[in-house]
């Protein structure tokens, strides 16, 4: 089941002990490590799930790292989405706990995903407007199985790049 819960004050501290674990697997690797995603927005309800956007030099090829996260539990989904942030989660099965989104250091996608967290952080009338709609499409959205979990992302996304807009606008980055 896909569930909406209250904010939990001690995502910060589970983030930052899988970072650290994260780290120490990937090493130099990992050129940046940042907790991103809902469960990175203080105040703001989620899903259960710690998001980590890991920055690295160069995506390709993913074994280089996808064999040291999957000594950490990390499951690779290999999806389309690969050539630009491909995707971990632990454990292998739902619900999940954890999910990684590898990004290139410095693209585009790495500074978007940072760009909305903040916003987020920032505009607290926008986090609950997404916390609104985020507890409207699970009702609609069971998240039983993959497609339907796809589902939900996808229905985020004209939110997402509405607020994405917003967040890349100078005046918005001070």
């Amino acid at each position: 089941m896909l569930e909406i819960v209250p904010y939990d004050s001690r995502w910060p501290r589970e983030f930052e002990a899988e970072r650290d674990r994260i780290h120490a697997a990937l090493g130099s690797c990992a050129l940046r490590i940042e907790h991103n995603g809902s469960t990175a927005v203080p105040g703001l309800a989620a899903k259960p799930v710690i998001d980590i956007q890991v920055s690295v030099a160069r995506l390709h090829p993913i074994d280089g790292y996808a064999r040291l996260l999957a000594d950490l539990g990390y499951v690779h989904v290999p999806h389309a989405d690969d050539a630009r942030c491909p995707f971990f989660h632990r454990p292998q099965t739902w619900p999940h706990s954890h999910h990684i989104h590898i990004v290139e250091a410095g693209s585009e996608e790495e500074r978007h995903t940072l760009a909305f967290r903040d916003y987020l952080r920032g505009h607290p009338h926008a986090a609950h407007e997404y916390e609104t709609l985020k507890r409207a499409l699970a009702t609609l959205h069971n998240g039983s199985d993959a497609d339907s979990r796809e589902a939900y992302a996808n229905a985020k996304t004209a939110f997402i790049d509405r607020v994405l807009t917003l967040a890349l606008q100078p005046s918005s980055r001070s």
